[in-house]
């Protein structure tokens, strides 16, 4: 499964910018992934996973804006259509595992 945030937050104060930081900060400490400027994307292995995730999600939101979260398939996210762009390389994101013998 895939998370994905959407956020929008207010930039008008250092107050405003400290909190969009700690929060960006946040996505990406707990293993999102930047698709665009304010859309993150986390792979998640399962429903307790999710769970857990959404939680520490709700614990930490900033205090103004709009977060809005949404859980598909990986199966729905691989049909993603670059229309003008690329698809970005930079983190490997798979749920590939390694199994040593």
């Amino acid at each position: 499964m895939r998370l994905i945030v959407f956020f929008d937050l207010p930039m008008l104060t250092d107050k405003d910018r400290r909190e969009y930081n700690r929060f960006h900060k946040f996505l990406l400490k707990n293993g999102f992934i930047m698709m665009q400027k304010s859309v993150y994307t986390k792979l998640v292995i399962n429903n307790v996973t999710s769970n857990a995730v959404k939680q520490r999600i709700r614990n930490n939101l900033p205090p103004e804006g709009t977060v809005e979260l949404l859980e598909i398939t990986e199966n729905q996210f691989s049909k993603i259509e670059y229309l003008v762009g690329e698809e970005q390389q930079l983190t490997i994101d798979s749920m590939d595992r390694i199994v040593e013998i």
